[in-house]
């Protein structure tokens, strides 16, 4: 059995919103007193976890509370959760660019990240000059990068702009080579947030066949942060899912990304509806009713189709309104991105607006779905938006619920004919 290169005991880390410090000298002066004396710190006492969905009385903010857990050598983990539960904090930590406020990690092995767009870069180098200056961080000798140097780069595929600074790059030319430098050297822990959704399609998929090669190839351990659940259970041999900022399941990464689907996912969201004043929303828009339901019967399945129907209150007089609505499975995979222009001659009111469509029978295939909600103006300015709105469930009538799901987004229903010569 392989020996645990990661492994953390009571992680958290604490946030304060708005300005810094606490507010008043005495408060400043009793936490240095406890610092020094070893003693916990009396302002984290009031703090609260990391809810987005409630208004709370503190403001300071656990974006990670109370983490244990282990990572062997050669696994690949696949960090789960919502917006704001917590993960890219986490892999902050781990790669030693914040500091936990309370427990402890340790890691054993040199660490690659690939956090957001153009980290470890220095923007005024060329893309040469940056491939070396990551392998030095690393520790590398110049003969040992030297050596990767040409798959480094024939793996990017920015031969032509090596030597050009990678302030001049596009954000796709940037996350090809940052990719491609974390995964090529020499490293035994390679840690990835989600910075790939900027590359294409192509190249996604390249991604994360290297990092499959790397986990069961090589045997190094990969940390991976997704929204994709097709990816994590393609790549990933274990899962860790996260809500406000504490570990809520680990497992394999079938059963995590199940236990994720889950709990994101329930019959109990078919229906939104809220007053004005606690209405999802800004100082824009406020949503006041959601509502799927089948077109026919109590239940949704593939033969019923759904209608939606949402009621919102808009703030903004004069400029061209529009609403769109994103649809994903519970892999996180778009089903289709589509919206209704409200306004088209800078003629919108200050009032509410009732929006209303029908998905057909026979189109999505059986499982579980959510909107993701998006207000623009002019179809450029977002106005208000909200990921996992609203969750539902469509079932297999032929089969009862939807414990058999046929591969595929879609289920649509074909007319074949059949010719018979002898």
């Amino acid at each position: 059995m392989s020996n645990p290169v990661i492994k953390a005991e009571g992680l958290s880390k604490a946030y304060q919103l708005g300005n810094l410090g606490t507010g008043t000298i005495s408060r400043d002066l009793a936490r240095y007193w406890a610092r020094v004396r070893g003693r916990e710190d009396p302002f984290l006492k009031i703090g609260e976890v990391n809810d987005r969905t409630l208004k709370g009385d503190s403001n300071v903010i656990w974006s990670l509370k109370d983490l244990n857990f282990e990572i062997k050598q050669g696994d690949a983990v696949g960090i789960i959760g919502r917006n704001g539960a917590g993960k890219s904090t986490l892999l902050k930590i781990l790669s030693r660019i914040t500091t936990p406020t309370t427990g402890s990690f340790k890691i054993k092995g040199r660490i690659a990240s690939l956090l957001e767009v153009g980290t470890g870069f220095h923007p005024e180098l060329t893309g040469r000059e940056n491939i070396y200056l990551n392998g030095a961080i690393l520790g590398m000798r110049k003969a040992e990068i030297k050596h990767k140097f040409d798959e480094i780069v024939n793996f990017a595929g920015v031969e032509r702009y090596i030597d050009t600074p990678v302030k001049r790059y596009s954000s796709g030319m940037y996350v090809r080579l940052a990719f491609a430098v974390a995964a090529h050297l020499e490293s035994e822990i390679l840690i990835i947030d989600e910075v790939l959704a900027v590359g294409d399609a192509e190249f996604q998929k390249k991604c994360l066949g290297k990092m499959g090669q790397l986990s069961k190839g090589e045997g190094r351990t990969v940390l991976f942060v997704s929204h994709n659940m097709a990816a994590v259970k393609t790549l990933c041999n274990k899962g860790i899912v996260l809500a406000s900022g504490q570990l809520i399941y680990q497992n394999k990464q079938l059963e995590a990304v199940s236990f994720y689907q889950n709990n994101n996912n329930t019959k109990s969201k078919f229906e939104h509806r809220a007053d004005i004043g606690s209405a999802p929303g800004n100082e824009n828009i406020r949503v006041l009713k959601f509502i799927i339901k089948s077109l026919e019967g109590e239940s949704i399945s593939i033969a019923t189709g759904l209608s939606l129907e949402m009621t919102f209150f808009n703030r903004k007089a004069g400029i061209n309104l529009d609403a769109t609505f994103e649809l994903k499975n519970s892999d996180e995979i778009p089903v289709f991105h589509n919206g209704v222009l409200i306004s088209t001659n800078n003629d919108s009111s200050t009032g509410f607006y009732t929006v209303k469509c029908v998905i057909p029978p026979y189109l999505l295939n059986a499982g579980n779905y959510s909107f993701k909600l998006i207000f623009g103006e002019n179809q450029r300015y977002l106005l208000f938006g909200a990921d996992d709105f609203i969750g539902f469930e469509v079932e297999n009538e032929s089969k009862g619920s939807n414990s058999f799901l046929a591969p595929g987004v879609i289920h649509p229903r074909l007319d074949f004919t059949v010719d018979y010569q002898s």
